[in-house]
């Protein structure tokens, strides 16, 4: 992809006389606004950041192990954000909804005396105590594996558990398929290298898991023989909710929005997934402060539930009356980023790679511009990553809205390629301990961590001062919502999601929150 390295010419022109008091602490001296980028980036060093990783740590330690979201180890990471921003003049709000709450408590899968890595899919229902024992039947690969009744036509898995390829469709609508054709069980094994961590969506049908390609395969030539498979879950009505921070400065009718999921999987204390992207924007919020000498207001989102299908970004966009949404500039998504053998992606706003998904809505190629050439310029080369949605920017493309963001990898394997450009280990995860008990305090790369908070301070801190490159609002200018909102619905946005607050794409490429196909 070429990139015209203009980093932030465009977008702070603000004008070069302009010489104002920034608001980065006490005692600040006058600064010209447009040094507000670079200040930032300085102000958000990972040291500043590992506080709160330490943070959430214990949080963690002394809550059950875990951040999940309802549970004390979320509510109390909430407050921890909350009252610091209350502190810092931030107009706070918690709003609170519901969701379903899923918890795995047991995963297994036994076949001819061996033992194979099955991860319970979220929403799950669970085998009889102890596990089902019944034969293995592969269900025929072809373009569609399991996405339709009819490929379950003179196909015998009455009584049995269906080993389904994945791809093509939800795995809701694999292990529904399955079930109507009397199946006992599902087991959707990848149709590439690395383990399958997914969600139903919604409760599901039948006892549902997903399994790496090699086991997958092996377990297909075994087809006939009986295996016992053991899935327990948790799955209740709840209730939790997201932090809303915003500055009470700068106009609320072009405001910059960014966020970071703050929830954790029940399986550990979810320190890089996400606390990573959590503590960075949390460090972010407090060096810019409540009421900064910004063009536009900036709002900051910690989201809950997100692990469980991005359930509080989609409730906060579908609160949001369209006036509302038009009062959004943009949405900047951080979700993961400082994965240990980490890779420096950043969404894919104008598919110049032409992988998965289409392109975002108009200006997602201007945001992806801002954050490869501020990280490209500072001596780290990027790679572009499917913008498909599935993390909590895909609420906001669904309706329209720009967005953009930064992610180090999760559970797919780093080439070889990567690791000569990058450093790190080919053939090993960005994250081996992804979703995992141990991605703990451990499980950081600050370096990356570092690289990304950079990038993440000085963009917010741009579009603070200017979003002219996304959607032609001049600072100082009043563009007419009409204007904002004819330029929107004449925008395919190049997503499908199935609104199950579940995020319904087949990609090959590794997020932080759980696949759903």
């Amino acid at each position: 992809m070429s990139r015209t390295r203009n980093r932030f010419a465009a977008a702070i022109a603000v004008g070069a006389s302009a010489a104002l008091v920034l608001t980065m602490g006490p005692g600040a001296a006058a600064k010209p606004k447009d040094s507000l980028p670079q200040d930032l980036a300085k102000a958000v060093s990972a040291a500043k950041i590992n506080r709160h990783l330490i943070a959430f740590q214990r949080i963690a330690d002394s809550s059950g192990g875990n951040r999940a979201a309802s549970t004390e180890g979320y509510n109390r990471s909430a407050e921890y954000i909350a009252r610091k921003l209350e502190r810092k003049g931030f107009d706070v709000t918690r709003q609170e909804f519901p969701f379903v709450y899923d918890e795995t408590l047991a995963e297994s899968l036994t076949s001819g005396g061996n033992d194979y890595d099955v991860i319970r899919m979220s929403y799950s229902p669970s085998t009889q105590e102890g596990g089902v024992t019944a034969p293995l039947a592969e269900v025929p690969v072809d373009d569609t594996p399991g996405c339709e009744a009819s490929d379950y036509d003179g196909v015998d898995v009455d009584g049995k558990i269906a080993l389904i390829k994945r791809g093509a469709c939800t795995f809701f609508d694999k292990q529904k398929f399955a079930g109507e054709a009397g199946a006992v069980g599902a087991v959707i094994y990848n149709h590439s290298p690395g383990p399958v961590n997914g969600t139903l969506g919604s409760p599901g049908q039948i006892p549902t898991a997903g399994l790496p390609q090699e086991q997958g395969e092996e377990l297909v030539s075994m087809a006939g023989q009986d295996a016992t498979f053991n899935i327990q879950g948790i799955t209740e009505d709840r209730t939790t909710y997201n932090v809303i921070a915003e500055t009470t400065t700068g106009r609320t009718d072009n405001v910059v929005m960014a966020g970071a999921h703050l929830d954790s999987v029940a399986a550990g204390p979810g320190i890089n997934d996400n606390g990573s992207g959590s503590g960075a924007l949390l460090q972010t919020a407090l060096a810019l402060g409540g009421d900064p000498d910004v063009e536009n207001a900036v709002r900051f989102a910690w989201w809950g539930a997100e692990e469980l299908g991005l359930v509080g970004s989609e409730y906060y966009v579908e609160q949001l009356s369209f006036e509302q949404q038009l009062d959004i500039a943009l949405y900047l998504n951080f979700d993961m980023i400082a994965s240990p053998n980490a890779g420096y992606f950043v969404y894919d706003g104008d598919d110049s790679d032409g992988v998965g998904a289409g392109p975002g809505p108009y200006g997602s190629a201007a945001i992806e511009e801002q954050f490869a050439s501020y990280i490209e310029d500072n001596g780290t080369p990027t790679e572009g990553t499917d913008f498909t949605g599935r993390s909590d920017y895909g609420p906001f493309i669904e309706v329209g809205i720009p967005a953009g963001g930064l992610f180090t990898g999760a559970e797919v394997l780093k080439t070889e390629a990567q690791a000569e450009k990058w450093g790190g280990d080919a053939g090993v995860a960005y994250d081996e301990c992804y979703h995992q008990e141990c991605d703990n305090l451990g499980n950081v790369n600050y370096d990356a961590l570092d690289v990304n908070a950079d990038a993440m301070a000085a963009t917010i801190g741009t579009y603070a001062l200017s979003t002219e490159d996304v959607n032609n609002v001049e600072p100082g200018m009043m563009k007419s919502k009409k204007m904002i909102a004819q330029q929107r619905s004449g925008e395919r946005v190049h997503i499908s999601h199935t609104h199950t607050n579940q995020h319904g794409h087949d990609t090959d490429h590794d997020a932080c929150n759980r696949d759903s196909r």
